[in-house]
């Protein structure tokens, strides 16, 4: 390293163009208003800094960005190429950046910008870099800007910069496009819907249009479109379609009108001949495998669906093998196989048999028996014990909190103020009993409002449910992708999953509270440790609704994916779990793989409990519950219960000193359709 030179001192000629003076005091940069334009803003000064190396103690990264010429950053010697970053805390409109170098200086240098952190465009570049100061005319939105080095002035030193600044007009666009109106249907056929809708406004333009069914995005539409063909459509099948504008800074519209769409049935009223010939060909204790002998089709076959009595178990099998994994142990299972082409035509069904798993050689328990413990719920969606063990159980869509006792007795406690309906997937949420519940009556909440979503606290003396006090907000709100769920870890703070509110880029963004794991104390504060020194304890989620701790304090995460895979995760702090990037797992290099994953139509989770040597995970669209025997970090083969048997699967959670679990249904949701009241409270137990 050398040793550190008397600063130089420079005046900033982009400055003196624009009018602009630069004083210089004390070895201080500072940016004084001239008569010409008005002088741009210094966004970077103070800013969180990271560096590829710093050259020792008094040569961090943020000495480059304290407005002190006598101060600096430095590398290591000898070792290219080497790089420095500033994380402007939100993205910004930029204008110029000025570089004071030190005597160690770049002959060949580039700067970057980035609006996640992850992907980087070049906007200025130089292979006859001369050291002394750069004033960098550059444009473009950033929230993280680097200067990378790749050659330098002294062959045997290192980098170094006095100062990096970075200048600009301030925050970036935040304002929303106003919600698209009007969306209705044109016209559709068997494997298509024509949509129309008008145009939304923005202040800087509408960059796209996002199109969903239900919770999933499943085509996108030019900003300067008001329709949209969507094609890759099921016949004769109901869809829910509503329409987010979304501009170029990534801030989307809240949700257009919902336009339901049933595709007509197919002209092709042909169905495919039966399989033949279906065969059992090996059983595991946790699987079965088959084969059978193809079926034809006029217009052709385009895959297979496996059934276990009348109920599909896998489906879209594209050859004429199969391994149905996720089963019980010892236990018999019926199967047949149907055929089906593009038009949805099934064909009969193939012969039949049974196959029988192997016995379980392990001494784990698993579900032996349920029985229902309530009924008359509409959306129970939290859950949380008392110390007589009884539970908190929130509605999501009536902001009631309800006390139920394993008896089965329910009692109202009270409603959550403040809370609203996003028509979606927000509302009245999570729910986590304070662990000192005994001596303070406290209460948390995670709850939609109408600015976005909340972690309050309320106060709950025995028989009623009081008093009211934010600890969180700042978090976006969509009608999808809310998270929400509330649970205290063994290490006892407070620990919240938050969904991405359809802006996937936020699961990146470190500076928002979406797409996170959040731990905080119980004021609602940063819990102490926590890696980036915020309530971010993780990253990189699209919609988290499930968290667990094994025995040993390893904390587990359940995701739902958007069209691929939905994931179960084993959560290290600081860690970035890929979204949007990756979907299930992908060879990203700084991301971090499910320990296991799944086709979101097998599962779709929501809560997870870990009780005697397993996860067991709600799922929706599956509607299974989900047991995942685990040994340490590492996850074993899936085995599923109740398969289609009670419908959409929400909440499990384990009883406190029992080896039992209750589990909770929400098919009065948007997806189930089922009447008020008509979801459950079961209890299963573990032998």
């Amino acid at each position: 390293m050398p040793r550190p030179p008397t600063p130089r001192r420079f005046t900033p000629r982009a400055l003196i163009a624009t009018g602009a003076v630069t004083a210089t005091a004390a070895g201080l940069l500072v940016a004084v208003a001239g008569t010409g334009s008005a002088a741009p803003v210094l966004l970077s000064q103070g800013k969180p800094a990271t560096s590829s190396s710093d050259g020792g103690t008094g040569y961090a990264a943020k000495l480059a960005f304290d407005g002190d010429t006598a101060t600096r950053w430095a590398s290591v010697r000898n070792v290219d190429p080497q790089w420095i970053r500033v994380d402007l805390g939100t993205a910004a409109t930029i204008s110029s950046v000025k570089l004071v170098w030190d005597l160690s200086c770049a002959t060949a240098y580039k700067v970057e910008f980035s609006t996640d952190g992850s992907t980087w465009k070049s906007v200025y570049s130089t292979t006859t870099g001369d050291g002394g100061t750069d004033d960098l005319a550059v444009s473009g939105t950033a929230r993280y800007v680097r200067t990378t080095g790749t050659a330098r002035c002294r062959p045997t030193m290192g980098y170094s910069l006095q100062e990096f600044q970075v200048f600009g007009g301030g925050s970036a666009d935040t304002q929303p496009p106003t919600t698209p109106g009007n969306l209705h249907s044109t016209g559709s056929t068997p494997t298509s819907a024509a949509l129309a809708w008008n145009a939304s406004t923005d202040d800087a333009g509408v960059a796209a249009y996002d199109i969903y069914n239900d919770g999933n995005k499943i085509a996108e539409a030019a900003g300067t479109a008001t329709t949209k063909n969507v094609t890759g459509l099921t016949p004769n099948t109901a869809y829910r379609f509503t329409v987010f504008a979304r501009d170029a800074a990534g801030n989307v519209s809240p949700a257009s009108n919902l336009a339901t769409v049933t595709t007509p049935p197919s002209s092709d009223t042909r169905p495919p001949t039966a399989p033949g010939g279906l065969a059992v060909t090996g059983t595991t204790s946790g699987s079965a495998s088959l084969k059978w002998t193809a079926a034809t089709d006029d217009t052709g076959v385009t895959g297979y669906d496996v059934y276990n009595g009348t109920d599909v178990i896998l489906p879209d099998v594209t050859g004429t093998t199969a391994t149905v994994s996720g089963l019980a142990a010892d236990t018999s299972y019926t199967f047949t196989v149907k055929a089906k082409d593009a038009a949805g035509n099934v064909s009969p069904a193939s012969n039949q048999v049974t196959a029988k798993t192997l016995p379980d050689s392990g001494s784990d328990k698993t579900p032996s028996s349920i029985k229902t413990v309530s009924t008359g719920w509409t959306i129970p969606w939290g859950m949380s014990w008392l110390p007589d063990g009884s539970a908190l159980i929130t509605e999501r869509d009536s902001f009631k909190v309800f006390k139920l006792t394993q008896a089965g007795a329910r009692t109202q406690i009270g409603t959550v103020p403040n809370a609203v309906t996003t028509d979606g997937e927000g509302g009245l949420l999570g729910i986590a009993v304070s662990p000192n519940w005994s001596s303070d009556h406290y209460v948390y909440i995670m709850h939609t409002a109408s600015e976005g979503n909340r972690i309050v606290r309320m106060t709950y003396d025995g028989s009623t449910l009081s008093g009211y006090t934010q600890l969180v907000g700042g978090i976006k709100k969509s009608k999808y992708h809310n998270g929400g769920r509330l649970k205290f870890g063994p290490d006892g703070y407070l620990y919240a999953t938050t969904g991405e509110a359809q802006t996937p880029d936020l699961a990146q963004d470190k500076n928002s509270l979406n797409g996170k794991i959040l731990r905080m104390t119980t004021a609602g504060k940063a819990a102490p440790g926590n890696p980036f020194g915020t309530l971010i304890y993780s990253y990189g989620h699209r919609n988290p609704q499930g968290i667990t701790w094994d025995p040993q304090g390893r904390l587990w995460e359940a995701e739902f994916g958007n069209s691929k895979y939905d994931e179960l995760n084993l959560i290290t702090p600081g860690a970035n779990y890929g979204w949007p990037t990756c979907e299930g797992k992908c060879s990203t290099s700084g991301m971090t793989n499910p320990k296991a994953q799944w086709a979101v139509a097998q599962a779709s989770p929501s809560d997870i409990a870990y009780s005697d040597g397993a996860i067991y995970m709600a799922a929706l669209k599956g509607q299974r519950l989900w047991r995942i025997p685990v040994s340490g970090t590492t996850a074993g083969t899936p085995a599923a219960y109740y398969v289609n048997q009670y419908g959409r699967l929400r909440t499990v959670e384990k009883i406190p000193g029992k080896s039992a679990l209750w589990l909770s249904t929400t098919n009065c949701d948007n997806n189930g359709n089922a009447a008020d009241g008509a979801d459950k409270v079961f209890q299963i137990e573990l032998k």
